[in-house]
This record gives C-alpha cells, sequence and structure tokens, in this order.
C-alpha cells in the first residue's frame, strides 16, 4: 500500500515538472517570437540623404523617406518629408541620419538667432549702416569680401581729412534691411554685417561713429593685405598744375582794325617788266640792232 502511494507521488509529480517545463518553454518561446517581431517591424522616418552642413536650409532633394525600427524610433523624429524642408539645420546631419527637430532652428526663430551660427571661432558680427554707395551699389552680398576705409579728421588738423584703409578682407556674414524709427516714423535701413575680431571690432566702431566708412568689394581670390599710407587732400592733388591764364581779349578800335587786317587774303603784286636796251650795229653796209636787258 506505501509502495503504491510513493509510485503515484512519483508519477504526479513528474507530470506536474513535464507540465511546468512545458509551460516555460511555451512562455519564452513566445516572448522571444514578440521580441522578434518587434524588431522586424519598421516604420517611415525621414533621414538625411546626402551630408547637410550646419546653417545650411533644407531642399526636398536633400531628405527622403527611410524605414527604421519601430523599437528604436527617435522621439521629435518626422514622418513627412515636406515637415524638414525649409527647416535651417542647428547642427551637421550626416548622410543616413534621421532628421529630428531637436536639431533644427525652430521655426518661431527662422529669422533670427541663425546668424550665431555663421559667425567664425573667435570672430564677432559687427552690423553698419550703410547706403547704395557704401554698399557698392547693391553688390555686396553674404561671402563676399571687403575692405574698409574710413574718412575722419587727423589728429590735431581737424579741418583736415584722411582717408585710410583700416580692415582688409573682411567676410560678409549678411546684407539686408532692418527697420528703425525715425521721426516716429518706421524707416528702412540697409545694414552689412561682417565677422571681425574683437579688436577689428573696436576699430570699427570708432571708424563708423568718428567718422564715415566705405565697403570696397575685392576680388575672392585676392587675400593679400596691402599696407598704405592714406591719403589727404595734398596727396590727392599732387598732381595738379595751374593752367597759364589766357590773356584778355583788346576791344579797342586799332585792334579791331589790326585784326581785320590780319584777316584779309593777301594779294599778289606782279613784278614790274624787265626794261632791253637796243643798240645799233653797223658793219659795212650792213645794218645790225643788238638788244641788251
Amino acid at each position: 500500500m506505501n509502495r503504491t502511494r510513493i509510485i503515484l507521488v512519483v508519477v504526479v509529480a513528474a507530470i506536474l515538472a513535464l507540465l511546468a517545463s512545458a509551460g516555460t518553454y511555451k512562455f519564452l518561446s513566445d516572448k522571444s517570437r514578440m521580441a522578434e517581431t518587434s524588431r522586424l517591424q519598421t516604420v517611415g522616418i525621414v533621414v538625411a540623404k546626402v551630408d547637410i552642413p550646419l546653417g545650411s536650409t533644407i531642399n526636398p532633394n536633400q531628405v527622403g523617406i527611410s524605414a527604421w525600427p519601430k523599437e528604436t524610433y527617435p522621439r521629435d523624429a518626422y514622418a513627412d518629408a515636406k515637415s524638414a524642408v525649409g527647416r535651417m539645420a542647428l547642427r551637421d546631419f550626416v548622410r543616413g541620419e534621421p532628421i529630428v527637430e531637436s536639431k533644427l532652428v525652430p521655426a518661431a526663430g527662422a529669422g533670427s538667432g541663425i546668424l550665431s551660427l555663421k559667425v567664425p571661432p573667435k570672430m564677432r558680427a559687427f552690423s553698419v549702416k550703410v547706403n547704395e554707395v557704401v554698399g557698392v551699389g547693391g553688390f555686396i552680398i553674404p561671402g563676399s569680401r571687403v575692405d574698409v576705409v574710413v574718412t575722419t579728421t587727423a589728429g590735431q588738423r581737424q579741418a583736415e581729412q584722411i582717408s585710410k584703409i583700416v580692415l582688409e578682407n573682411i567676410q560678409v556674414l549678411a546684407a539686408g534691411q532692418v527697420i528703425e524709427q525715425k521721426e516716429n516714423k518706421p524707416v528702412t535701413v540697409n545694414t552689412v554685417t561682417l565677422a571681425v575680431t574683437p579688436e577689428d571690432s573696436e576699430k570699427l566702431a570708432l571708424a563708423s561713429n568718428d567718422g564715415k566708412i566705405q565697403l570696397v568689394l575685392r576680388n575672392f581670390a585676392d587675400n593679400d593685405n596691402v599696407v598704405t599710407t592714406g591719403s589727404d587732400k595734398a596727396r590727392l592733388l599732387a598732381s595738379f598744375r595751374f593752367a597759364p591764364a589766357a590773356p584778355a581779349a583788346d576791344n579797342s578800335p586799332k585792334s579791331k582794325r589790326l585784326s581785320k587786317r590780319a584777316a584779309r587774303p593777301a594779294q599778289t603784286v606782279e613784278a614790274p617788266p624787265k626794261r632791253k636796251h637796243v643798240v645799233e650795229v653797223m658793219r659795212g653796209n650792213k645794218r645790225s640792232e643788238e638788244k641788251f636787258d
């Protein structure tokens, strides 16, 4: 009786062990299958088709839709390429990288805060007011290189002005218009923003407040700095010479008669005819005449 009871307990335990093993295996298999299925599930995401540098505006040719694992889908990614087109990159994007909102300039600040991205390291952005003359007739555009010429008074010679190139080969960061209040009315003012060093920003501030500045457009390939001595009025007019004054006109009657006589055409005077002498010569009974001048 005890033996039978022991065998029954062993059989039940074995059955329970088999059932537990089967359940555990099924549970683990289902979990693995679910993880594999989840891993294989993909969704569309906007990615960079080419490298997109910092500060550039994204165009339709630079982005596209690519499959991306659902479980690693970025929280602020885009599913529609149109949402990323026209936005400006706040960071560099490499090819195949998802376009995410956190790496784009905020849409509300698309017109502001962008300039700081373009300022070279250890440089400063300095904006100056310009007109059509100072701005080289509107030909200065972002990326141009210019020289800055200032016209001001020289030291103790307050009555005499000089012109001097104070900055050379300066990069133009931006060129545009701003609205200012003048006599309680909005006025459009043209500005050019230059990339300068901190020391050059001090020079430019003094030049724009103490005198008049002029921007000189230079060739993109010209990187040479030319040391000039400046120019003043004496040097500007160094080649000037006074022309001799014309004699005053004489309107007296005598002068008029002489002018009329000088204006008459010269008359040809014929020479008087030469006189000839006739000599009668007698030789015997012959008579002849000889003529001499």
